[in-house]
């Protein structure tokens, strides 16, 4: 038995590229053309699904199960407010202007490598998810016969409009003020929930400049300390530095022991990231297809099979992540004792009986920062009633967002727990 179909059938039915997509955040978010539907069906966003917005932090808060999808739709429909906002004050946004900011927002997180930036400190070298995103865009552009051309030189800060490319990066761009508030969606912690749709209704253009109207100065304000406490509350969670570290000391493991000859049980992408050098420089197209086909699972199912690996160091690190077993860590304001971390190398060498190299894997130290303004870098600017245009920090009477633009350093040491 089979089924026929009859071909003129099928190709008079246009199918209808205007959906609806439901978003627990915000509700119903419209998909504005063809073009952004094209885009989000397109295999290298659909991969989106599978990559984590935030890495291993569901070790912490069991609910962080979002994705770069979810992030990307969000971000897209932040963006469609922000157009009517300005356009209803009489800010001039062209049709293709509009559709060039839709597609660079919904794209610009679409070169994320699997748990986010892991795979940045471990697997690919001197390359960032920006620079990859890129060349998606460049890619996905051929394809589309030059449709995302204007995009693209928004994304990139080429346009001569500079308002259109702060929409997409600054310090209130789109981006952010989806990120927060979704992420304090999923993971519960309040502190984070900003009122996106406030900010973005203050939202004004003077001189080419995104800025805040006076009356919006104090929901920069809750967005500027909602961004410091999602940091030191979620991001820099104690447990998610852990995560993150131990995975990135996984990845490396594999790909040292596999540089030296032994056979790892990995996907085909996976393995070709482990068995190759990768920098800026030899990205080129295939590899770029390669990566495509990179996504959360693969490093996992690779876990998982790591975790019965004949290797002491690749096994344990493995079993840690998969087990939620993970190493202990210290949080303090001052640089550690370099003896101390010494004596620590030494005690599980012997616990163990394995190299020194060996056991940094599971000893080691490193620096956490947060700043959640930078006075020099994009400032967040106020309008005020009389034309004045003032930055954030100077404009409030807040003297903590002075403290906010400063940059706190902590210092943290992992070491392995010891059963007694």
């Amino acid at each position: 038995m089979y089924i026929c179909f009859h071909k003129s059938k099928i190709n008079l039915k246009k199918r209808n590229k205007l959906k609806i997509l439901n978003d627990p955040i915000y509700g119903f978010i419209t998909i504005p053309n063809e073009l952004i539907f094209d885009l989000i069906e397109h295999k290298y966003f659909q991969r989106l699904r599978r990559i984590s917005q935030m890495g291993l932090s569901y070790l912490v808060y069991p609910g962080a199960h979002h994705t770069r999808f979810h992030h990307a739709l969000g971000c897209m429909y932040l963006m469609q407010k922000a157009v009517r906002v300005l356009r209803f004050k009489g800010v001039s946004i062209s049709e293709e202007e509009e559709e060039g900011l839709y597609v660079a927002i919904l794209l610009h997180d679409i070169g994320h490598g699997p748990f986010s930036h892991a795979m940045e400190h471990s697997i690919v070298n001197e390359i960032n998810h920006e620079s990859i995103s890129l060349m998606f865009m460049e890619k996905i552009n051929e394809e589309f016969n030059g449709s995302l051309t204007l995009a693209i030189q928004i994304f990139k800060g080429e346009y001569h409009r500079k308002f259109l490319h702060q929409l997409i990066s600054s310090q209130l761009d789109m981006d952010r003020l989806d990120y927060l508030k979704r992420d304090s969606f999923y993971t519960g912690v309040a502190e984070g929930n900003i009122n996106s749709e406030r900010l973005i209704t203050m939202l004004t253009v003077v001189n080419d400049e995104l800025m805040i109207e006076e009356k919006g100065i104090y929901s920069v304000e809750k967005f500027l300390l909602a961004r410091r406490l999602m940091y030191w509350q979620v991001y820099l969670h104690k447990t998610s530095i852990v995560a993150e570290n131990v995975l990135i000391r996984v990845l490396q493991r594999a790909k040292e022991l596999v540089d030296d000859g032994v056979e790892l049980e990995a996907s085909k992408a996976l393995k070709f990231f482990l068995q190759n050098k990768i920098t800026a420089d030899n990205f080129t197209e295939d590899v770029l297809e390669t990566f495509a086909k990179l996504d959360d699972y693969d490093v996992v199912s690779a876990m998982k099979e790591w975790m019965s690996s004949e290797d002491f160091v690749l096994r344990t690190l493995s079993a840690m992540i998969i087990n939620r077993d993970l190493l202990k860590i210290k949080i303090k304001k001052k640089p550690f004792d370099n003896e101390k971390k010494e004596k620590q190398i030494e005690k599980f060498k012997q616990a163990y009986k394995i190299s020194d190299a060996e056991a940094r894997y599971f000893v080691f130290g490193g620096t956490i920062t947060n700043q959640a303004y930078h006075q020099n870098k994009q400032n967040i600017n106020i309008l005020y009633k009389s034309r004045k245009v003032v930055d954030i920090v100077k404009a409030t009477d807040e003297y903590n967002l002075e403290a906010l633009s400063k940059p706190v350093t902590k210092y943290f040491m992992c070491s392995p727990k010891y059963k007694h």
